[in-house]
């Protein structure tokens, strides 16, 4: 899903309002007066390369993002561990089908895998004859999924579950409506008790033959006996490149080009205590292996589905470079002291080795094994997460650096420590900064980096940004506004800031445990709050040219421009793309004056805004489209360029040049195509 799909998608009428209301280019007009002038130095020798990875994503376990979200597993809880280890226990969102006369439910500790031992015991007192007949659509259990399963006609489902009996089964598998009601798809499970006196892995396919978005999996029987089920998965056989993903969630992600993805966390990497913290080792492997924890931050079970393994796939899929954050001994509420430190530092080894070592090594052959011989590219960990002020973080930092550096020399190291108003006190290659602020004040801080260090190695990640607060809503135009001029000062001052990604990335609308979030989604919806968009129009920057540019006079400190040169790797043209924020409530007349440019050169500009009428208007699944960036296209005449800068508004101009006009400094790096 890009930028042009939504606008072409964009109604008639918005679009009009658009071009009468905010959009009126021309070429410079006599005696005409002009707020202000951006003026751009668009010759060879002006532009400073930007770095290769400077826009990318932050994707962290909250909101339901992995685990009901972008993880297209269907079964909450398939694994019957988010009741705790003890039994008997609650089997939550299991359900039972079927009263006490007819069926008894419980969990015990006889599941297969001893690291998730717990497994589900249905005692069927029916019958399909005699005294006691079983309602006619059976009795067993059902899961809802989260919050509902999207089951789509002609789709394939596959269905994996582990089963075993005291005597011959007879188990109806089914996707049915919420209710029960309307079967979808099903296919009955027959086996002989010798067949299932012990534990039988069954696997069966189901086509949908209608859709419902709001469906469960049922597991049902007419036949007296004792049958144990454990590990029980449905997943769509359509993902996004058949490892997993939710093809539109993942999709929507390809969308903006990220350039890395920062994973799994986030506080989920620390927990609110250790016990509770995210651990690699128990998230690869068979996925019915993996025991799955508790996220005592954001307060809800997940089975590790997405897990290590599953983040450097994501990584790889979308050609972005894979960003690890791994725990340094501290959690929210509890510390490892430095002198105790060394079991929580061979584990990054460990998992530095699963992730690039050879496949003939002791955790280099488990990824082989997963389907992945060739190593991952990881090139970058992070230390810990938000921990800098916590007592024990420099020593235990200390302690990750030396045995890091000299086992991989290369990996880059991120500190905690924000090093943006004064040097760090210990070595890395990049420390990180993260801002969560009102509007007013996060648009106030695109010269943050101004008067940052230009000597020295250390360069910011600003992995974590976002409007928060009243300012936000669930999403507005505001919070939006005052990112993108942020991140225009970021741009600018890319020689000290090397990567930056948003914060939260994802959201299920069932589960909103944080305001607000770039991409919002249910069982079957999706949309792109105004900050996602934003994101879109910084896709083409990472590895672009950074023009000089300057605004004479500065008519208003609402107004924020950049400017850069970059190539379309669709149609290999070249382009100029001009940047504008205007945060006021103020038209901003803008005439863009061009240096080293040969105005013959320009042959066509397309305009991109994004505005709403009011500054707190948000999408929604009612409305998925109510802030969007609306396209169009002028042909460029004369050196100069006249805009109307509307209030409250983001415009972006992309000016088509004569590649033989347009000489952009050399990288290796691969070129991507414009939103």
């Amino acid at each position: 899903m890009g930028l042009s799909k939504a606008s072409c998608s964009v109604s008639l009428l918005q679009l009009f309002i658009v071009v009468f209301l905010v959009v009126q280019c021309s070429a410079k007009k006599k005696g005409a007066e002009l707020n202000t002038t951006l003026i751009v130095d668009a010759s060879d020798a002006s532009g400073r390369l930007i770095p290769e990875t400077l826009f990318g994503i932050f994707f962290e376990e909250i909101n339901h993002a992995g685990a009901g979200g972008l993880w297209a597993e269907l079964v909450n809880n398939r694994g019957f561990e988010a009741g705790g280890p003890n039994t008997p226990s609650d089997i939550t969102p299991w359900t039972i089908i079927g009263n006490e006369s007819y069926v008894n439910v419980e969990t015990d500790r006889t599941s297969l895998f001893d690291r998730n031992k717990v497994a589900l015991r249905l005692k069927v007192l029916c019958d399909s004859e005699g005294d006691n007949i079983c309602p006619a659509g059976g009795v067993g259990v059902y899961n809802p999924g989260f919050w509902g399963m999207n089951i789509e006609q002609g789709k394939k489902y596959k269905v994996v579950f582990y089963v075993r009996s005291t005597g011959s089964i007879n188990l109806t598998v089914s996707l049915t409506g919420s209710n029960g009601v309307g079967n979808l798809a099903s296919t009955v499970i027959t086996a002989s008790a010798s067949d299932v006196s012990n534990w039988t892995k069954v696997e069966t396919l189901l086509e949908a033959k209608a859709t419902n978005h709001n469906s469960r999996l049922q597991l049902t029987t007419t036949t007296k006996g004792v049958i144990w089920l454990d590990q029980v998965s449905a997943m769509p056989v359509d993902t996004y490149k058949g490892h997993g993903f939710r093809t539109d969630l993942a999709e929507m992600v390809a969308a903006m080009k990220p350039r890395f993805i920062r994973f799994p966390g986030g506080c989920f990497v620390e927990g609110e205590r250790l016990r509770n913290a995210f651990r690699w080792k128990a998230s690869v492997g068979p996925w019915e292996e993996r025991p799955g924890h508790f996220g005592d931050v954001w307060m809800y079970w997940t089975d590790d589905g997405l897990g290590y393994y599953e983040f450097l796939q994501l990584a790889e899929d979308l050609n972005a470079l894979p960003i690890w954050v791994f725990n340094n001994g501290i959690s929210h509420t509890d510390e490892v002291v430095t002198s105790a430190i060394l079991p929580f530092v061979q584990e990054a080894l460990d998992g530095l080795e699963f992730a690039r070592g050879d496949p003939t090594s002791k955790w280099g052959s488990l990824r082989a094994a997963m389907g992945h011989p060739e190593p991952f590219d990881l090139r970058y960990v992070a230390v810990g997460n938000e921990d800098c002020t916590k007592k024990n973080y420099r020593g235990n930092y200390l302690k990750f650096y030396g045995a890091i550096k000299q086992a991989y020399p290369d990996i880059q190291i991120i500190s905690n420590c924000d090093a943006s108003s004064q040097p760090l006190d210990h070595p890395a290659d990049m420390y990180d900064y993260h801002i969560y602020t009102g509007a007013n004040d996060l648009f106030s801080r695109a010269n943050t980096f101004n008067h940052a260090s230009r000597s020295g190695p250390k360069v910011a990640f600003v992995s974590e940004y976002a409007v928060t607060g009243n300012d936000a809503g669930t999403g507005s135009l505001l919070a939006a506004l005052a990112e993108a001029g942020f991140l225009i000062g970021l741009e600018n001052n890319s020689d000290v800031v090397s990567m930056i990604s948003y914060a939260p990335l994802f959201v299920n609308a069932n589960d909103r445990r944080w305001n607000p979030d770039a991409i919002v989604f249910n069982s079957y919806q999706l949309y792109g709050t105004p900050s996602y968009w934003v994101q879109l129009f910084f896709a083409e920057s990472s590895g672009a040219t950074l023009l000089n540019s300057s605004l004479h006079p500065i008519a208003s400190n609402s107004l924020l421009a950049s400017a850069i040169t970059w190539q379309n790797s669709v149609d290999g043209r070249s382009y100029i793309r001009i940047k504008v924020v205007n945060f006021g409530a103020n038209t901003v007349n803008l005439k863009i004056s061009f240096d080293g440019l040969d105005p013959k050169s320009v042959h066509q500009t397309n305009m991109t805004v994004l505005t709403s009428a009011n500054v707190m208007d948000e999408n929604s699944f009612s409305q998925l489209k109510k802030v969007v960036p609306i396209q169009s296209t002028f042909q460029a005449v004369g050196k100069d360029i006249n805009v109307s800068v509307p209030p409250h508004s983001f415009t972006s101009l992309d000016l088509l040049k004569d590649s033989s006009n347009l000489r952009m400094p050399g990288s290796d790096y691969s070129t991507r195509s414009s939103i």
